[in-house]
């Protein structure tokens, strides 16, 4: 391994405390759940949720959002899924995302808070939600 520089060192230590601060869930209110059971990743959860990672950084949410990974969520007939929680809104599961989605579910559901319907399988029944 060749030699880094101060300079170097810095950067790489701002780059990995910045990825562990992704991890970090106090003071984070928005959670993003990535099912990642062996059903989520053979149906390409992996890039789902590379995809979901990009598209936070991408609109500058980081700060604000936990993405987690979680086994299988029963839904496995639309692997991959992404369990969406975030304050004002209801829990929803979106189901068959692929990269794409996922950039259009950060866009839409946390910057525009509004849902990507097509992709909705689970959410809580409307006699539940507290408007």
């Amino acid at each position: 391994m060749a030699k880094m520089t101060l300079e170097q060192l810095r950067k790489l230590r701002e780059e990995k405390r910045q990825e562990l601060s992704r991890r970090e869930v106090e003071g984070k209110e928005i959670q993003l759940i990535v099912g990642m059971g062996t059903c989520g990743i053979a149906a390409g959860a992996k890039q789902t949720f590379d995809a979901i990672v990009d598209a936070v950084k991408e609109f500058g949410l980081g700060e604000e959002i936990v993405i987690r990974q979680t086994g299988c969520m029963g839904l496995c007939y639309v692997e991959p899924t992404v369990e969406v929680v975030a304050p004002g809104m209801p829990a929803v599961i979106y189901g068959k995302m692929t990269s794409d989605t996922a950039r259009d579910l950060v866009r839409k559901h946390l910057v525009e808070h509004k849902l990507l319907d097509s992709h909705i399988y689970d959410r809580p029944a409307v006699d539940i939600i507290k408007k």
